[in-house]
């Protein structure tokens, strides 16, 4: 259920400290983690919102790439590495330091030579494996000069645009029907598994976040997770995915709430499990409801993400952006 719920906080989000190196996309995740119990058991906010806004700006990246990027640098809305840059015309500038994430090793696992005789198709005697991750560095778009970059889309403040159509055609596709019911008061939607009721006349930009939170619910908390988390996890799993979505396409959605690891009690296997479900969920709505060009351009990001090379001396992260 979403109610109507504001917050005054600001909405700047401060630098996140350095912590150890770790060398395991297991480890990055179980880090951050970690990092942000400790902060959010402080009072301190900051960092939950770092880690949701770059889930929306980077959701074509691994779980933990995108925590690393929140810690290290959570102003960053373009990231590629120094190659890549170089190909778009850009130069990193001198003295920049640039973001730590962790790019996958595929290595080939040849077959014996009795089961390659065996095997009818010829691309499964090589097969690729992964052998493990090492370091890369990537930067953001504020640390480097040269030519100007193309826009792949304008954003008017608390203007939704296409989005709602798009969601709303995205929810249908779901098999989930859609209505709207003043009877619902004062709740402003509703989830009934299957069925979502709007209270009708709200903003826009409350409207869609309403629907991307009942949405969440209908992909989510029905069956198994419904009964292994409770109603409240279940709301701020919900809330945590429309703030993802909501800020993506630029709208106003304040900051995260420090009492979100009080939901939790410090248990940082269940938070895990929890930012994992929001950042899936979240980029498959995005995805959903992008723009062709934008939604190619995630692809193309997360394809090269995942596809260093063993071999290859030097791994770039592909251009990422959220204007």
């Amino acid at each position: 259920m979403r109610t109507n719920a504001t917050t005054n906080e600001n909405s700047n989000v401060a630098s996140l400290p350095a912590t150890a190196k770790p060398q395991t996309s297991k480890e990055v995740i179980a880090a951050n983690v970690k990092l942000l119990i400790e902060q959010l058991e402080a009072g301190h906010s900051e960092g939950l919102t770092a880690y949701l806004t770059a889930m929306g700006r980077f959701h074509s990246y691994s779980l933990g790439n995108i925590l690393e990027i929140a810690r290290q640098k959570p102003d960053a809305t373009r990231v590629a590495g120094l190659y890549a840059w170089n190909q778009l015309g850009r130069k990193v500038k001198r003295g920049e330091k640039g973001t730590r994430i962790l790019a996958p090793l595929i290595g080939i696992r040849k077959k014996k030579d009795s089961e390659a005789e065996r095997s009818k198709d010829p691309a499964a005697v090589n097969q690729p494996v992964l052998v493990g991750f090492r370091a890369v560095y990537v930067f953001d778009v504020s640390q480097t000069e040269g030519v100007e970059l193309p826009e792949l889309k304008k954003r008017v403040k608390g203007d939704v645009g296409a989005y709602r159509e798009r969601l709303t055609d995205f929810i249908t596709a779901q098999g989930i029907e859609l209505e709207f019911k003043e009877s619902i008061a004062p709740a402003l939607g509703m989830s009934y598994g299957g069925r979502i009721a709007i209270f009708p006349g709200q903003e826009p930009a409350e409207e869609f976040s309403t629907l991307v939170h009942e949405l969440a619910h209908e992909m989510l908390h029905k069956a198994e997770r419904r009964i292994a988390t409770t109603k409240t996890v279940r709301e701020t799993e919900a809330e945590a995915i429309a703030f993802v979505v909501s800020q993506t396409i630029g709208l106003e959605t304040g900051r995260a709430s420090a009492d979100y690891i009080h939901l939790y009690h410090g248990n940082a296997a269940l938070l895990t499990e929890s930012l994992e479900v929001i950042q899936r969920s979240a980029a498959l709505i995005l995805s959903a409801i992008e723009t062709e060009q934008v939604a190619e351009q995630a692809n193309e990001a997360g394809q090269t993400e995942t596809t260093a090379s063993a071999t290859e001396d030097i791994t770039d992260a592909a251009l990422v952006e959220v204007a």
